[in-house]
């Protein structure tokens, strides 16, 4: 028994490494890249008023926000728009997901599934 303990613990270490790799490049591998949901959402805070009415005049700074966003990370936009972070500050998905139709975004994903939305 004392001969497979080496092996043993080279297996477990082993085992220990690989998971540990999992989870960082899990960690780094959301929607949003390796910026947190959270960070994301704050950068848009600029578009809250015309994510919560459809009605509301879409500012220059959300704009230019949410296409960098797309530029950077498309599904990043959805994320933030479904997230329980964005239903707490009262943004609409249905309204929140026309932003960038609204800034006349010519690269948006038109016909991209976010949720049941589909991206006009």
């Amino acid at each position: 028994m004392a001969s497979n303990m080496p092996t043993c613990f080279a297996a477990v270490m082993a085992l220990m490494l690989v998971s540990q790799a999992f989870v960082q490049e899990a960690n780094g591998a959301g929607e949003c890249g390796k910026t947190p949901i959270q960070s994301a959402a704050a950068s848009l805070s600029s578009c809250l008023s015309a994510a919560g009415n459809a009605k509301a005049k879409v500012s220059p700074t959300c704009c230019t926000k949410v296409t960098a966003l797309i530029n950077t990370a498309p599904k990043c936009l959805c994320a933030v728009v479904l997230s329980p972070l964005a239903k707490k500050a009262g943004i609409k998905p249905a309204i929140a997901i026309t932003i960038p139709k609204r800034c006349n975004i010519k690269k948006r994903p038109v016909g991209k599934k976010c949720g049941s939305y589909i991206i006009p």
